[in-house]
């Protein structure tokens, strides 16, 4: 097994190789600017990291890995779009430093591109890895219209909360891990396994997300803090704070989220007053932790060995303690 840093360095090494500056440059420099800005590259280290656990050279992964940081570039650049969001990773997003337009088409570029790089692959493997690549493709814009929805409901569930970032972020994460199964060719019940293990971390990941959203530091968090709050997104601190906050300040919530999406300051310090008094923060921390445990259940079922056990739940670990 290799380090996540190395996983990281190599990816990150094939992936600048790979970036050739094209013609016309309106259409592939947004392309270069969003794969370069940094980042985790957490899908694209999860898919080397699995086939290595799994016994096949993780360098044969490569394209794969690409694929998934591709896509998943490409959705932030379109859900930028969506959401107006000015900040991605501390830097301006594609849709200000361009336009939308220019947004739109090299999203649309980026997608056919992801594609692309899975025919490297052959036979039952390319078959296994297009067909995982599609259905979770769907799911994340299924899960990104759940969210664009609930923007104007008065009535989300925290399950059909948890059920939205399942399909919006964390199928993206188990597919990044089964990825690297399908590859290594491992059985079909660890193919199952890796994805759930995944799938569990990612919905941890994205609460964390949630979390960091409301009380990270913009120097490390990398994106503009307080901006689910200004958008009005009914994130799990907020159907939390509605629960067991008092009458007066559920009220005061219903009536701060009416208010059309702007950067007030005194909106985000009033609704983060609230998350506070009313234990959400406590209660989206240990909903992190219950998921990371999850996660870490379906490790003892997977057939690989005790010490590649410990470096997924080490992973799991680092991940649910992040600041960024």
């Amino acid at each position: 097994m290799h380090t996540i840093d190395q996983y990281r360095n190599s990816f990150i090494t094939y992936l600048n190789s790979a970036i050739k500056e094209k013609e016309p440059k309106n259409l592939y420099e947004p392309i270069e600017y969003i794969l370069k800005l940094g980042g985790k590259r957490l899908r694209p280290i999860l898919t080397l990291m699995s086939a290595d656990i799994f016994g096949a050279d993780y360098k044969i992964a490569m394209d794969a890995a690409m694929t998934i940081e591709v896509f998943h570039n490409f959705s932030l650049v379109h859900d930028d779009i969506m959401d107006a969001a000015p900040l991605r990773r501390g830097k301006q997003t594609v849709h200000e430093k361009w336009d939308v337009n220019t947004g739109i088409l090299s999203g649309d570029a980026m997608l056919i591109d992801a594609y692309k790089y899975l025919e490297s692959y052959d036979g039952a493997v390319f078959k296994s890895l297009v067909s995982l690549v599609s259905k979770v493709a769907l799911q994340v814009c299924e899960g990104q219209q759940y969210d664009v929805d609930f923007e104007t409901r008065d009535n989300v569930s925290i399950s059909e909360y948890l059920k939205m970032i399942e399909y919006k972020t964390a199928v993206l994460v188990g597919a990044a891990m089964k990825m690297g199964a399908i590859i290594a060719r491992a059985s079909v019940i660890d193919q199952s396994l890796i994805y759930e293990f995944g799938k569990n971390l990612g919905i941890a990941f994205q609460l964390q997300d949630d979390y960091l959203d409301a009380f990270g530091d913009l120097a490390t968090f990398g994106k503009q803090v307080g901006g689910d709050i200004i958008e009005n997104k009914k994130t799990y601190l907020y159907l939390k704070a509605l629960e067991q906050a008092t009458e007066a300040e559920q009220n005061s919530l219903d009536q701060l989220f009416s208010i059309q999406p702007t950067n007030n300051k005194d909106k985000i310090t009033t609704i983060k007053a609230i998350f506070v008094d009313s234990k959400a923060d406590v209660a989206t921390k240990q909903a992190i932790e219950d998921y990371t445990k999850k996660a870490f259940d379906v490790l003892e079922k997977l057939d690989i060995s005790i010490e590649n056990k410990e470096t997924l739940k080490q992973f799991g670990l680092w991940l649910m303690n992040r600041k960024v």
